[in-house]
C-alpha cells in the first residue's frame, strides 16, 4: 500500500536558509549534463541543418520524418479540422477572441502615446516597429498545449508580426494534435513544423534549409527546450526562461481549504518538476489543506505525476502576519500567485516580484490560463524578480527618431567637446565641428 503523501511543512521563524530555492545539488549536477546535452544539440543543428533535425526528431521522438514532411501542410490543417467538433473549436476561438482584444487594446494605447519632444532645436520621436519573425515553441509531451499556441501567436500578430512559426513535437509516430493546429490556424500562423526539443529552438535560432531564422523565440518548454533558450539568447532573442509550472497561494482564515488544495493539485498535474506552495497566517488552514491534498491527490486523474510534484516541490509555511505573506512571496518570485485573503488588494500592492496575480476566491490559476484575457506565459523559477510575463510589446522594438537643426546641434556642441575629450574619442567631437567649418 503506497505511504500517504507527506508535504513539506514549516513555520515561518524557521525556515531553511534555501527554501524558495527549486533546485537542490542533485539538479545542479543534471543541469550540467543538460547544458552539456543541449549544446551538442545546438552545435549538430548549427552544422548539420535539416539532417540534424530528423536525426533528433527519430531518435528522441521515435517518429521519421523527411525534409519535405517537416513543415505541416494544408491537406493535414485541413484533417485537423475533420477530428475536432465545434464545441472544441469555439472554445478555442474563445480563449483567442479573450487575449485578442487585451492585446489590441494595449498596442493601441501604446501607439496612441508614441512620445515627441523637442528642445533647443533638437526632436526626438519615439516609435514602435513589430519584429519581422517570431517563432512559437509549442510542448508535447506530457500534455497538449492548443492553448500555449494563442498565448504566443496571438500577441504576436497583434503585434504586426508578418511571419509567425510555431515548432511543435510529434511523439511516438502519432501526428500532431488535431487541436494544436487548429489553434495555430485560427491564430494566422503562417508555419508549423513538427519538431520539439532543444533541436526545434536552434532551428529557429539559426535556420535550416527547410526552418528558417527567426528574430525572438517564444513560448514554454521543458529543462532542455529552456536550456536551449537560455544559449541561444547570445544571439537571438527569447521571451524569458520560462520552465516548470508555479503556484504560490497566499491565504487567511476566510479562504475555503479545498479551493486551494485544487488549485495546488492543479498546477502539480503539470509536470513531477512543478511547484505548488501555500502561504498562510492560520494554523487550522493549513492542517486543513494539508489533509485535503493527502485525500483528493489519490483519486485525482494523472495522480502519479500530482504527487510525485507535491512530495518533491509542495510546502505549506505558518506565519505570522500579512506583511509576512508578502515578504515570504517576494522572496519566492512565484509564476502564479494567488491571494485569499480577506482584503487581497492589500497584500498584492506590497507584490513585486510575482509573474501574475491573481486576487481572491474566484479567480484560479486555471482562469488566467484560459480565460481572462491575460497570458500564461510568465517568468517561473524566481524569474519573476526581473522578467515580465509575455505580451503584444514583447514583439516590438521601440526606436528613436532624432532630428536636429543647426541651432540645437551648436548648442549641444561645447558639452559633446567635453565628453568627448574626457572619453578620449577625439574623431566623434571632430564629427560635429565638421558641420560649422566653411
Amino acid at each position: 500500500m503506497q505511504n500517504r503523501l507527506e508535504i513539506k511543512r514549516w513555520k515561518a521563524n524557521a525556515l531553511p536558509a534555501d527554501w524558495f530555492k527549486r533546485a537542490n545539488a542533485t539538479q545542479e549536477t543534471d543541469r550540467v549534463s543538460v547544458e552539456k546535452t543541449v549544446r551538442d544539440i545546438i552545435a549538430d543543428v548549427k552544422k548539420q541543418g535539416d539532417t540534424a533535425l530528423l536525426e533528433y526528431t527519430e531518435r528522441l521522438d521515435k517518429t521519421k520524418l523527411t525534409k519535405e514532411s517537416l513543415r505541416v501542410t494544408a491537406e493535414e490543417i485541413k484533417a485537423a479540422y475533420a477530428a475536432v467538433n465545434e464545441e472544441q473549436i469555439s472554445a478555442l476561438k474563445f480563449i483567442k477572441n479573450r487575449l485578442e482584444s487585451r492585446e489590441t487594446q494595449i498596442i493601441q494605447r501604446e501607439m496612441q502615446q508614441q512620445l515627441t519632444t523637442e528642445q533647443d532645436g533638437i526632436t526626438v520621436q519615439t516609435v514602435l516597429r513589430s519584429l519581422e519573425s517570431v517563432g512559437c515553441y509549442v510542448p508535447g509531451g506530457l500534455a497538449v498545449y492548443p492553448s500555449s499556441v494563442i498565448m504566443t501567436a496571438v500577441p504576436a500578430k497583434a503585434a504586426g508580426v508578418p511571419r509567425v512559426v510555431v515548432c511543435t513535437p510529434v511523439k511516438d509516430r502519432q501526428p500532431i494534435n488535431p487541436l494544436v493546429l487548429v489553434a495555430a490556424d485560427i491564430c494566422g500562423v503562417d508555419e508549423v513544423y513538427k519538431v520539439g526539443g532543444a533541436q526545434a529552438i536552434a532551428a529557429l535560432a539559426y535556420g535550416t534549409n527547410a526552418v528558417g531564422k527567426v528574430c525572438k523565440i517564444v513560448g514554454p518548454g521543458n529543462k532542455y527546450v529552456m536550456m536551449a533558450k537560455m544559449l541561444v539568447s547570445q544571439d537571438v532573442a527569447i521571451d524569458m526562461p520560462a520552465g516548470p509550472s508555479e503556484v504560490l497561494v497566499l491565504a487567511d482564515e476566510t479562504a475555503d481549504p479545498k479551493s486551494i488544495a485544487a488549485d495546488m493539485i492543479s498546477q502539480a498535474e503539470h509536470t513531477p518538476d512543478s511547484a505548488s506552495g501555500l502561504i498562510t497566517t492560520s494554523e487550522k488552514l493549513a492542517n486543513a489543506v494539508n489533509n485535503l491534498l493527502r485525500n483528493m491527490v489519490e483519486v485525482t486523474d494523472r495522480k502519479e505525476i500530482a504527487r510525485e510534484s507535491l512530495e518533491t516541490y509542495g510546502f505549506i509555511i505558518v506565519c505570522d502576519s500579512s506583511q509576512e505573506l508578502a515578504d515570504l512571496a517576494n522572496a519566492f518570485a512565484p509564476e502564479h500567485l494567488e491571494i485569499i485573503t480577506a482584503n487581497p488588494q492589500e497584500i498584492a500592492d506590497k507584490i513585486v516580484t510575482a509573474g501574475l496575480i491573481l486576487l481572491g476566491p474566484y479567480a484560479p490559476v486555471a482562469l488566467s490560463d484560459y480565460a481572462s484575457g491575460t497570458n500564461h506565459v510568465v517568468p517561473t523559477g524566481g524569474f519573476g524578480a526581473s522578467f515580465s510575463g509575455l505580451s503584444v510589446l514583447g514583439f516590438t522594438r521601440r526606436v528613436n527618431i532624432v532630428q536636429s537643426n543647426k541651432e540645437g546641434l551648436q548648442k549641444a556642441k561645447l558639452s559633446i567637446e567635453v565628453l568627448t575629450a574626457v572619453e578620449r574619442l577625439p574623431n566623434h567631437y571632430r564629427a560635429v565641428e565638421a558641420r560649422f567649418q566653411k
